[in-house]
C-alpha cells in the first residue's frame, strides 16, 4: 500500500473516531453520567455520617473550592475528552488496519475494519476491564490512584502484545490445520495467555466500602463498558464503509481510460 493510501485510510480513521465517538458520548452521559452522579452522593453521604460523631472538630475545612464545576465536567469536559479518544484511537486503529489488509485472509476493507474495532474492543477495553474493572468516585483510595492506572495500562499492553502473537501462531497454523482451526488455536492462546497475565500482574487494590450499593457500582461498570463497545463497534461500521469507498470503489473510478484510436 503507498503512502498516499494509508495517508487517505489515517485521515478516515481519525474521522470515522471522531463519528463513533458521537453516540459513545451520548451513551456515557444518559447512561454514565448518573451514575457518576449517584456515586458522588453516596460519598458526600458516607463523609457526612463520618464527620457526625465529630461535629464542630474542623468545621468549615470540609467544604473545598471547585476548580471545575460538576456540571461543565459532565457537559464540556466529557465531550472533549470522549470525542479526543476518539479520534486518537481512529487514528491509530486505521494505521492497524492499513497493516492488516491482506495479510489475516481474503477480507476487503470493510470486513478487515470490522474484525479490527471487535479484536480492539476485546483486548483493548474487555480483557483489560475483567482485571481491572473500572470504578465510580468515592470507590478506592485515592493515593493509588497512579499505581492502578498504571497496572490498568499495563494490563492493555499486554493484551493488544499477546493478541498480536496468537495472530501469528494462528497464521503459522493455517497450513496444517485450515483457515478455522487455526482461528480457533489462536483464539485459545490469547484467552490462556491473557488469563495467566492476568493471574500474574498484581491484584486489584481496589476495596470497596462496607455498604456501598452494589447495584450502583455494577451500574457504572456495564455503563463504562457500554460506552467502549459503542466506540469500538461505531468505528468499526464507519470506517469499514470509508475505507472500502477510498480503496475499492474509488479505485474503480480512477482506473485509466483506454486510449482513444486516432
Amino acid at each position: 500500500m503507498n503512502s498516499a493510501a494509508v495517508r487517505g485510510l489515517l485521515l478516515r480513521g481519525m474521522l470515522a473516531g471522531l463519528g463513533a465517538g458521537v453516540p459513545a458520548l451520548v451513551v456515557a452521559y444518559v447512561a454514565g453520567e448518573p451514575q457518576v452522579d449517584a456515586a458522588i452522593d453516596q460519598e458526600a453521604h458516607a463523609a457526612g455520617h463520618g464527620a457526625g460523631a465529630g461535629a464542630g472538630a474542623g468545621a468549615g475545612s470540609g467544604e473545598e473550592e471547585e476548580l471545575v464545576s460538576r456540571s461543565l465536567q459532565s457537559t464540556a469536559g466529557l465531550a472533549t475528552g470522549m470525542l479526543v479518544y476518539g479520534v486518537a484511537l481512529g487514528g491509530l486503529a486505521a494505521l492497524a488496519v492499513a497493516y492488516a489488509l491482506g495479510r489475516i485472509g481474503r477480507f476487503g476493507p470493510r470486513a478487515t475494519a470490522l474484525l479490527l474495532a471487535l479484536g480492539g474492543l476485546v483486548t483493548v477495553s474487555v480483557v483489560p476491564f475483567l482485571t481491572y474493572p473500572a470504578n465510580p468516585p468515592g470507590v478506592g483510595d485515592p493515593s493509588t490512584v497512579g499505581s492502578r492506572t498504571a497496572q490498568y495500562f499495563l494490563m492493555v499492553l499486554l493484551s493488544v502484545l499477546l493478541a498480536v502473537g496468537a495472530a501469528v501462531v494462528g497464521r503459522a497454523l493455517v497450513p496444517r490445520l485450515g483457515g478455522w482451526y487455526a482461528t480457533v488455536a489462536g483464539g485459545a492462546v490469547f484467552v490462556a495467555a491473557a488469563g495467566v497475565a492476568a493471574a500474574l500482574l498484581p491484584e486489584s487494590s481496589v476495596e470497596v466500602p462496607e455498604g456501598y450499593p452494589a447495584d450502583l457500582l455494577w451500574r457504572f461498570r456495564l455503563a463504562s463498558l457500554g460506552v467502549h463497545g459503542v466506540l469500538w463497534v461505531g468505528f468499526g461500521l464507519l470506517f469499514g464503509e470509508l475505507a472500502e469507498r477510498l480503496l475499492v470503489r474509488g479505485g474503480v473510478r480512477r482506473r485509466p481510460r483506454a486510449p482513444v484510436a486516432g
